[in-house]
Parts: structure tokens; C-alpha cells; sequence
């Protein structure tokens, strides 16, 4: 029986053909790329993540791991902490040791390419009552490789697990982990809400006297985990869909481009993502970890940098962290969808 293969919104191709990796090899030896900038590292907050269950914040471990809290609960995403991906060193140490990690309540995984699904990482971060949540179609391999607390997810499916709202959604991309298993299971983000977050503004709440008292009811924010992209409609649909306040957005693997555009956004086009979600805050992801593709981080960040500029997005609206920095998010009015 033939294999069950996913795609992408509208069947976008992420197909290449031979000559054209051969291309790629060959443009790549033209280049001379400067990799001397390194994403700063940070003390992690050890002693506070360990403590905390109470406020909202994302520690950025590298590339598309973060160490989430969220109502309570401490989630990862595409847990990475390997040394090498393929022939290439890790290019700056994880933001937080492995062994550090809080016990883990959820684990998210946006697909099962290798920068994005370690399976030694997974091994060390998974325990009794942790919840693995992957895309459909990946389910079975993860209990086969032992981690049987496993839920598969289509896209726009949810789950609820303490009070949190878990979302998948839509992403453009493509995976494989072995020559036979390309597409065979799917991909996307997370779009993390309170189970009690009210799409319209929350009733002002009551004096003592009964009277509205004119201030707003603070909502815990609803956080976006984009995954793995290329630029593509589904963002405003997640924006449409979703009261977004942070979005954490991959900028970086885009070179070349005639190369990548299908399944990774450049900085302009996440920039473009992050506005189409209709997002208060972003957080750039996927660069400066390891060497995937041609471009830099320091290339990425300039670029993104200018962009902003460009398009007269305040600055304070995109916040770059370095490795094992930590962003606390604040609970703010809740706004009403388009």
C-alpha cells in the first residue's frame, strides 16, 4: 500500500532536483563568507526557571529551541542540544546545559528534520508524564523509538492540557529523515492560548459600588511558534485566527535564495509574516546555531535590522535575544481579531 504524502497550502513544491543541489555546491564554493560574529550567550536563569510556575517567559536555547513557561506548565520546542549537525560544529553552545532543563510538562515538535527532532536530546529530556506532541503522520515512528506518551496533531486540531490551549497550524515546508520517508508525515507551528482567553475584550470589571471601574481585565498573552517556513498565505490565516502576541520567527538558512525560497523565509519575508499575523512582538529564531545554509547571523540580523527600519516597525517590537536569555512576557488587554 502506498505511503500517505503531505503538502504544503495550494501544493507549493519544495522539490529539488539534482543539478539543481549541484548548483548549489557550486555557487557555495564561489563564496566567502565571514562567520567570525557569534550569538552572545547568556548566565541562563537557572534558579528562577526552576522556581518559577507563575510567569509567562521564552529562553532562547538555539536555533528553534526555546524553554517555554506558560500557565504553569514547561514546554520545549525542536529540542536540538547535539554538538554537529552532519559534517558541521555547533557554532555557539546551547543557552541552557541539558542537564538544567526543568522537568518538562510538554514537548513540541513542528516536524522531524534533524535540526529540529534530536533524538539523543529527546532521550535525555523526556520522562515519565512528559507529553510528546508531533504532526500527524509521526506518531508511530516516536512510540516506536520510545516515547509512548505521544499525541499526533492535524493542522488546526488543539489540545488542552492544564489550561493551556495547544494549536497546530499551517507552515510551508517539507521533511525526510530517510531516503524513503520524505512528506510522510507533516509539519507546522504551535499557537499557545489560555483555555480561558475570550476572543472578544473581557467585561471591565466592577467597584465596590457596582460601577464599571474602567480598567481592563489582563489576559495572558497568546504565543506563535512558527516552526519551519517559507513565506506563504497561511500567515494571515493564523492572524485572522488567533489574538497573537509574540511570535517566534525563523530568519535565517534563506541562501541562496533561488534555493531556499520555497521553505524558508529570508528576513524581509518574515518580517512581512510577523505583520501579517498581526503580532505585537517578535522573536527571531533558526540562525546562528549551526551552518545549514550560506548566509550568516550576522548577515540575517543586519538584514532584518534594515527591513525594520524600512517598514517603520518600532524597535522594541522585535526582540533579539542571545543564547539563554530569557524574555519575560507580560499579560496585556486582550484585542479582537480582524
Amino acid at each position: 500500500m502506498p505511503k500517505l504524502r503531505y503538502n504544503n497550502i495550494d501544493n507549493v513544491s519544495t522539490d529539488k532536483t539534482l543539478k539543481q543541489f549541484r548548483q548549489w555546491r557550486e555557487d557555495r564554493r564561489q563564496k566567502q563568507k565571514d562567520y567570525s560574529f557569534v550569538v552572545p550567550s547568556h548566565q541562563a536563569e537557572i534558579e528562577y526557571l526552576h522556581a518559577n510556575r507563575e510567569d509567562t517567559n521564552i529562553t532562547w536555547v538555539g536555533h528553534s529551541t526555546f524553554f517555554i513557561q506558560y500557565l504553569g506548565l514547561n514546554m520545549v520546542t525542536d529540542p536540538v542540544w547535539a554538538e554537529r549537525m552532519g559534517f558541521e560544529r555547533r557554532l555557539a553552545p546551547p543557552g541552557i546545559a541539558i542537564q538544567d532543563v526543568p522537568p518538562l510538562d510538554v514537548i513540541l515538535l513542528s516536524h522531524s528534520h534533524y535540526d529540529h527532532m534530536h533524538l539523543g536530546s529527546l532521550r535525555k529530556l523526556y520522562r515519565a508524564g512528559t507529553l510528546l506532541v508531533v504532526p500527524e503522520g509521526l506518531k508511530k515512528k516516536m512510540v516506536r523509538k520510545g516515547f509512548h506518551r505521544c499525541h499526533e496533531m492535524k493542522w488546526w486540531e488543539h489540545i488542552s492540557i492544564g489550561g493551556v490551549k495547544i494549536t497546530f497550524v499551517p507552515a510551508q515546508h517539507w521533511t525526510r529523515r530517510t531516503p524513503f520517508d520524505t512528506n510522510t508525515s507533516h509539519w507546522g507551528g504551535f499557537v499557545l492560548q489560555s483555555e480561558q482567553l475570550e476572543l472578544e475584550p473581557a467585561e471591565a470589571p466592577k467597584a465596590e459600588n457596582g460601577e464599571a471601574s474602567g480598567e481592563t481585565e489582563l489576559k495572558p498573552p497568546t504565543l506563535y511558534f512558527v516552526g519551519d517556513t517559507g513565506y506563504f498565505r497561511g500567515f494571515k490565516d493564523i492572524g485572522e485566527r488567533f489574538d497573537i502576541h509574540l511570535t517566534l520567527m525563523p530568519i535565517g538558512a534563506y541562501e541562496p535564495e533561488w534555493f531556499m525560497t520555497s521553505q524558508h523565509v529570508n528576513p524581509e519575508e518574515a518580517l512581512q509574516g510577523f505583520l501579517d499575523t498581526n503580532s505585537e512582538t517578535m522573536i527571531p529564531m533558526h540562525y546562528g546555531t549551526f551552518r545549514l545554509a550560506d548566509d550568516t547571523a550576522r548577515e540575517a540580523l543586519d538584514r532584518l535590522e534594515a527591513e525594520r527600519e524600512r517598514l517603520g516597525i518600532d524597535a522594541e517590537r522585535i526582540q533579539v535575544l542571545g543564547h539563554g536569555e530569557t524574555l519575560i512576557v507580560h499579560n496585556r488587554p486582550p484585542r479582537k481579531v480582524k
